[in-house]
């Protein structure tokens, strides 16, 4: 090919992939566009390649997609911000294509073009493309261009700011529910460009419009309005205008409006202020809790402790209390669930007396619940009431019940137990930890399920951590070596990886007294998967021990067990004694 012809080469090529029947070739070179536009130049790039792809429109939506994600970052390609405009077209007409995704990412896109334009082109080229999609025929424009809005207003004109304004209020009010839907999403976003005096005027009237919509997916996007406008508003005005409706809503015929209130019942509260809530959002948060739809009292029921915080202790008992007390009791385990998950937060809000009083009952029926999630989610947050009603307390109460966890059926509970040993541990203290869990933990290590007895290596380990070498010495290693003699094999692997874990914290002097001989007298055992873990154990016990002992004790047995028949034990032994030869040359 000659030298002058070769520019041409690139655009040539994206062209016939484009058209290609293959779609991944067609992905590619639309994922090489930016690579494209380098070769090309920038003139070249806004005079051949953005018309072309203008054109290139009815194409697959993958490839659209790749293309309204592309042109986001192109400005650098088609020469700066000042020649930024010329993305416009291409993005527009993606911006009509009946895919959501296509067009929610060229609306991305065009947000990303357009805060980077100049002024003078946001006037000229922008908002000229904004208003012909805002009365586009086909309703795909409309939905598109009620997510530009907040880009083009704070750089128009007063006259142009004013026609803006009617616009979206037009498209609040469209035939086609989608329209009205992306409405009500970007409503937020538009009014936090606007200037107070219009707020009242113009934006209160859409929002309360999009509110009173007769299609519920309408009426719960303009929930989330109520936020982001309330945050916008004078405390007067928005106790005036947004908490009638969060109160209306609350009441709506529709459970996914009232559910979306649940949901985002603390930003709402946020938004009107402390006193509002305490003596209009109460009585509505009650309706929440109380509904009859499950999933309204699962989203009411998982903002119960941050809801609380906006009240008084007072108020919390006097009304959400017995709210709470009902919910533990509720027919649907999700709802116990989600209050499981948060109730243990309301401890520090309600105080001492109210939580022994109130809070504890509730916490041992959501402990003995049949569900496995309920109990798990109780006792992952035990640590919050501890710090309000004392360990004495927990322990008489709640002790009996985790014991009772401790040897549920579901191996996950049993898991979540383990998990949480370590910091009840430290929290009771050594004299009640012997008592009471000493033996457990031993249990655990002869469990049925693999992950059970992993993690009980694992918690000995801890809480030798936790008490110190001598506690362990004597409390916990006696007992675990008893152990390496069960029948069973998988057994007798937990205990091996128990010592390779505990030699560490142990130290050089007991590892060699106690756990050392216990490794080597198992190398004699007749199952090849305890010969091999031996020599990983051995292996891992090398840098601990003294040099002598890995010479006299550890090497023979090494060298024993890579003449094994078995083809693995002797490959873990080859391996060790490779890392015991590093070691010793490192240290020579």
């Amino acid at each position: 090919m000659a030298m002058i012809d070769e520019p041409l080469y690139p655009i040539a090529v994206l062209i016939d992939e484009l058209k290609n029947e293959d779609i991944q070739l067609r992905l590619n070179s639309i994922r090489k566009l930016s690579t494209i536009a380098r070769a090309l130049g920038e003139e070249r790039t806004r005079k051949e390649l953005i018309p072309f792809l203008s054109e290139n429109n009815d194409d697959d939506d993958e490839v659209l997609l790749a293309m309204a994600e592309e042109l986001g970052v192109f400005i650098p390609y088609v020469g700066g911000v000042e020649y930024a405009n010329v993305l416009l077209p291409p993005l527009e007409t993606l911006c009509i294509v009946e895919e959501t995704c296509v067009r929610d990412k060229a609306v991305e896109s065009l947000c990303r073009v357009g805060a980077q334009m100049r002024e003078q082109d946001l006037v000229e080229f922008f908002i000229p493309m904004l208003k012909r999609l805002a009365a586009g025929e086909w309703f795909t424009a409309r939905v598109s261009s009620c997510g530009l809005f907040h880009i083009a207003y704070p750089s128009a004109p007063e006259a142009l700011k004013t026609e803006l304004r009617t616009i979206y209020s037009q498209l609040c009010q469209d035939d086609m529910p989608m329209v009205r839907r992306s409405a009500a999403t970007n409503l937020g976003k538009f009014a936090a460009t606007i200037e107070a005096p219009h707020l009242k005027v113009d934006i209160m009237p859409m929002f309360n419009d999009l509110t009173q919509d007769d299609q519920d997916s309408v009426r719960l996007l303009a929930v989330e309005g109520c936020a982001a406008l309330g945050k916008l508003l004078e405390p007067q005005d928005c106790a005036a205008h947004i908490l009638p409706v969060i109160v209306s809503f609350s009441q709506d015929k529709s459970w996914r409006v009232r559910y979306m209130v649940a949901n985002q019942l603390y930003e709402l509260c946020e938004a009107v202020g402390p006193e509002p809530t305490r003596s209009d959002l109460v009585p509505a948060y009650v309706r929440l809790l109380r509904d009859n739809e499950a999933e309204v009292r699962i989203a009411a029921a998982g903002k119960v402790t941050k809801f609380c915080r906006i009240l008084n202790s007072e108020l919390a008992i006097q009304n959400i209390l017995p709210c709470v007390k009902e919910l533990s009791t509720d027919s649907s385990q999700h709802v116990r669930s989600a209050l499981a998950s948060v109730i243990m937060g309301m401890a520090p809000i309600l105080g001492k007396d109210a939580t022994i009083e109130q809070l504890l009952p509730i916490f041992l029926s959501l402990l003995k619940d049949e569900f496995p999630d309920v109990r798990l989610n109780i006792i992952s947050k035990l640590d919050q009431v501890n710090q309000v009603i004392g360990i004495d307390l927990l322990s008489q109460s709640l002790l009996p019940a985790i014991v009772e966890l401790a040897e549920d059926r579901h191996w996950r509970v049993r898991l979540a137990i383990i998990e949480y040993i370590p910091l009840l541990a430290s929290q009771l203290g050594v004299g009640f930890f012997d008592d009471k869990l000493g033996a457990l933990c031993m249990q655990w290590l002869k469990d049925k399920v693999y992950s059970i007895r992993d993690a009980a290596a694992n918690n000995v380990k801890r809480l030798a951590e936790e008490f110190g070498p001598e506690w362990a010495l004597q409390h916990i290693v006696p007992q675990v070596l008893d152990m390496i003699n069960n029948p069973h094999y998988l057994y007798r692997m937990t205990i091996l990886q128990a010592i390779s874990l505990l030699a560490p914290v142990m130290g050089a002097e007991i590892t060699c007294s106690n756990l050392l001989p216990v490794v080597i007298n198992a190398s004699k055992d007749r199952v090849p998967n305890i010969k091999f873990n031996v020599a990983k154990v051995l292996q891992s016990l090398i840098p601990i021990v003294d040099q002598s002992v890995v010479e006299k004790s550890i090497r023979p047995c090494l060298v024993e067990l890579s003449e094994d028949p078995d083809v693995d034990v002797r490959f873990f032994a080859t391996q060790a004694l490779q890392s015991s030869d590093q070691l010793t040359m490192m240290s020579s």
